[in-house]
């Protein structure tokens, strides 16, 4: 049976956490790869950010990837 709440998850385009970071689709990969950003979702082929864990990084000050891993238990 699938987790009801992973179904409610809002998953964000690189454009969408672009919006939101007021940066282009293209920054977003480079931050991804840089390991400065949460690890996305990926769903096939496509590249997915969950809303909230984005609006939780950036109220914790927007930490790179291995911080945010270890303070908040992600991969």
């Amino acid at each position: 049976m699938i987790d009801k709440t992973i179904m409610e998850e809002k998953l964000l385009t690189a454009t969408a956490v672009g919006q939101m970071l007021s940066l282009s689709k293209r920054q977003v990969f480079r931050l991804n790869s840089s390991g400065l950003i949460p690890s996305p979702v990926r769903i096939g082929g496509s590249v997915r950010w969950r809303e909230n864990e984005i609006v939780e990084w950036l109220q914790a000050g927007a930490p790179d990837r291995k911080t945010w891993n270890s303070i908040f238990g992600g991969d």
